[in-house]
């Protein structure tokens, strides 16, 4: 079954597996804890095993999802970055007759078509969720239902949402924890400017994020690059950036499609108007699908993701700067 996010909460309760995927690795984590809340499980009976694991611990896997707990209570075995490869196993363990635990796959951006998604998307009783990056629409009403709602502030200013929109979105997680941070920092006043935004953002920096994101797009080499440099120096993570990369180009992709620019940050709309004019959507859609070649990149081959992450940056970057020239001649 093919489940939306409003579906899992009634129904995790009907199904003996679930597939959960996508690009939005926070979402992914926020659910799979969520999951463990929703049916009562203890700690102590959740069990997790990584995909790149299972020539050691096959044997383990099937053992714990089909045997009771010594601790008693219901088990859960989480199956950690799975894909097309795994499918066989994971049908097996499944439709296993003793099967006795709860089990969540959790995986990447799964292609349509793919055999795991359909598995899980045409089974009776195991269902998919995706979780996609948040658009600008889902992001306000994230943002605005965790501080309005459960936070209880009074006012937003629009620079201090516009900006919040084009900075967050990329990770479930690192949004949810900067509201919970803004929350905290304005709590004695109850109302949120663009300054108290500024100030709370994450730790990676907002302007080299934007200059490394929409200097990339409008072929900026020395911008891209140094605002990369910045950014990693900090501690950012190459994952998290491949993730804000997916969404700005899916941003761009939308502008580019429909002719209408997404709200956007005054210090940053040139550079995306600009984009606008250097790529096509066949260009857009190919980026897209090596963005997501990346990101199992970054999880399979082992390779250090700072160099694979340099590497793609720079490349895309220096063919931005051709096709600009291009575009202009």
């Amino acid at each position: 079954m093919k489940w939306k996010e409003s579906d899992f909460t009634k129904g995790l309760s009907t199904v003996k597996a679930i597939l959960i995927y996508g690009p939005d690795a926070g979402q992914i984590d926020e659910l799979t804890d969520k999951s463990a809340d929703i049916l009562g499980i203890e700690k102590d009976n959740i069990f997790i095993i990584d995909s790149n694991e299972l020539n050691d611990k096959q044997e383990f896997l099937f053992a714990e999802a089909c045997t009771p707990s010594m601790f008693g209570g219901q088990k859960m075995i989480v199956f950690s970055n799975a894909d097309d490869s795994d499918t066989k196993l994971i049908k097996e363990l499944i439709e296993h007759p003793g099967l006795g635990a709860m089990v969540i796959i959790t995986a990447g951006d799964l292609r349509s078509g793919g055999s795991l998604r359909t598995l899980f998307e045409n089974g009776s009783n195991i269902a998919a969720i995706a979780c996609y990056t948040d658009d600008a629409k889902t992001l306000e009403s994230l943002i605005r239902n965790e501080l309005f709602t459960v936070a209880n502030i009074k006012q937003i200013s629009p620079d201090a949402m516009n900006y919040m929109i084009s900075h967050l979105g990329g990770d479930r997680g690192i949004t949810r924890g900067f509201l919970a941070k803004i929350a905290l920092y304005v709590d004695d006043k109850k109302t949120i400017d663009l300054d108290d935004v500024e100030k709370c953002l994450p730790d990676t920096g907002a302007s080299n994020v934007d200059d490394f994101l929409y200097s990339l797009t409008a072929g900026h080499l020395s911008q891209t690059m140094l605002a990369l440099d910045r950014l990693l120096y900090d501690n950012a993570e190459p994952n998290m950036l491949v993730r804000m990369l997916d969404k700005h180009f899916k941003s761009l992709l939308t502008a580019v499609v429909d002719g209408q620019l997404p709200r956007l940050f005054w210090k940053v709309a040139d550079k995306f108007k600009l984009a606008t004019k250097i790529w096509s959507e066949s260009e857009i859609s190919a980026v897209l699908v090596r963005l997501n070649e990346l990101e199992s990149q970054l999880r399979t081959t082992g390779m250090p993701a700072e160099i694979l992450l340099r590497d793609f940056a720079l490349k895309l970057v220096l063919k931005t700067y051709k096709m600009s020239i291009k575009r202009r001649n």
